[in-house]
């Protein structure tokens, strides 16, 4: 008797996402596919993530194509029983190859009373990944996610229950980072209208009346980008201070420090320092760490300071976390953003790379510009702009004499805090930014 097809739909991928964007089907109708193996490429709102096959077996059908937008719950592939032998490698069709299974001890055996399900297993692609990285067998750990989904909390939880009673289990070694050549321009469907939020324009005019036009449909990236800043620039109240800090100082430390810096495999940048100088001013101005819960008529005050960066990337603006900022060293950080801003940019980053932020910074000093008023990134309530700090004339002991001068604009939600807390918090950077010395050793 024939075995059922089984439907392998798009998982929950956390974070409130609801949709995702195909960017490459990596098999092919017949193929057989073990499973982890790289399936499909997508673009969700967050990042673009490869999603692994949550199981083995030959692809009856692809249910998707490039360019598609499918919802949480939609078919992507039907599996049917696998004709490869057991412990072999299966190609795929870009090419690559995975080893069927991992080396012996690699995996931590879960406890006696686990449950081990039939199927694949809710989970998002980055807990996949995590599983994989420790060892753990998805279908034996028990989801405390919404519908059963395994978060990667329940992961990490799997292997402390399987390794408590032991010496912990070798793990396997990682596998090395795949080189792979540039990707090709992803045809894309027709155009779709952005999400409706507030106030509706009024219709455009008709521009062919003037000349030829061109419509390009905007990315699954760009799209999300301007509803975020629609509903960002709708709900809150935007008001922007802006200041100078005089870096004449820090930026002579980076110099000093560049060699030694480097030797350590790191390169100094003023972003590292401006993050550190923002998460230690924001202890003393928790209301700019926080949310507004406008039903609830409370302010979420975070205690935890995870702070994102924006990075400019090829496919649009992208705002990877850097988590407990305030508690690690500056070095500490600027390894951190180096290796995220390369995964960004290389399109590696992951959904966990992406949320959780409490305060962003943007700093377009490298492009030039003598200020700007960024958007707040919602549900954030302050966003710290940068812009290119140049030597200016300045007025000191009497003296006129040139400083680098760094032009700072602090955003923020007026409904948490008024123009004089902003002014505050500002100038607590900025004290911090011009005593580069004392921002090395606080903590």
């Amino acid at each position: 008797m024939t075995a059922m097809a089984r439907d392998f739909r798009l998982p929950d991928l956390g974070e409130g996402l609801t949709e995702a964007e195909i960017v490459k089907v990596l098999v092919h109708e017949g193929e057989d596919v073990r499973e982890d193996a790289p399936l499909l490429e997508v673009e969700t709102d967050k990042a673009q993530v490869e999603i692994p096959s949550p199981m083995a077996g030959r692809v009856e059908k692809v249910h998707v194509h490039a360019g598609q937008t499918v919802k949480v719950g939609q078919v992507l592939v039907s599996f049917g029983e696998a004709s490869a032998t057991p412990g072999t490698k299966t190609a795929l069709t870009d090419g690559r190859a995975r080893q069927a299974a991992p080396a012996a001890g690699a995996r931590a055996t879960p406890p006696p009373a686990a449950r081990v399900t039939e199927g694949p297993v809710p989970a998002t692609p980055a807990t996949r990944r995590l599983a994989r990285e420790l060892g753990v067998d998805l279908r034996a750990v028990s989801g405390s996610g919404s519908g059963g989904r395994v978060t990667d909390e329940d992961v990490r939880a799997a292997v402390a229950g399987a390794t408590r009673p032991a010496a912990v289990a070798p793990r396997a070694p990682a596998a090395p980072e795949r080189h792979e050549p540039a990707r090709p321009a992803v045809e894309r469907g027709p155009a779709k209208p952005l999400a409706a939020i507030g106030l509706q324009a009024p219709p455009l005019p008709s521009f062919e009346q003037w000349g030829p036009i061109e419509r390009q449909p905007l990315s699954h990236l760009r799209r999300t980008i301007a509803e975020r800043m629609t509903l960002s620039a709708t709900v809150i109240p935007h008001v922007t201070h802006f200041d100078k800090a005089d870096i004449t100082d820090l930026d002579g430390l980076i110099r000093r420090n560049l060699e030694v810096a480097r030797a350590q495999g790191v390169t100094l940048t003023l972003t590292s320092f401006l993050m550190k100088a923002a998460a230690l001013a924001l202890k003393g101005h928790p209301q700019f760490n926080a949310s507004l819960d406008p039903a609830a008529g409370e302010l979420i005050v975070k205690r935890y300071c995870h702070l994102g960066v924006a990075v400019a990337a090829e496919r649009g603006l992208i705002v990877p976390v850097i988590r407990d900022v305030d508690r690690k060293s500056l070095l500490e950080i600027q390894r951190e953003l180096g290796a995220l801003a390369q995964r960004v940019r290389e399109g590696k980053a992951t959904l966990d790379d992406l949320k959780g932020g409490t305060f962003t910074i943007t700093n377009i000093g490298a492009l030039g510009g003598t200020g700007a008023i960024p958007i707040i990134n919602y549900p954030e309530v302050a966003i710290l702009g940068v812009a290119r700090a140049r030597e200016e004339a300045v007025v000191r002991e009497g003296q006129i004499v040139p400083r680098l001068l760094l032009p700072v604009s602090l955003t923020f939600d007026h409904r948490v805090a008024d123009g004089a807390d902003g002014a505050r918090f500002a100038a607590d950077i900025v004290r911090r930014l011009e005593h580069p010395d004392q921002l090395l050793l606080e903590l």
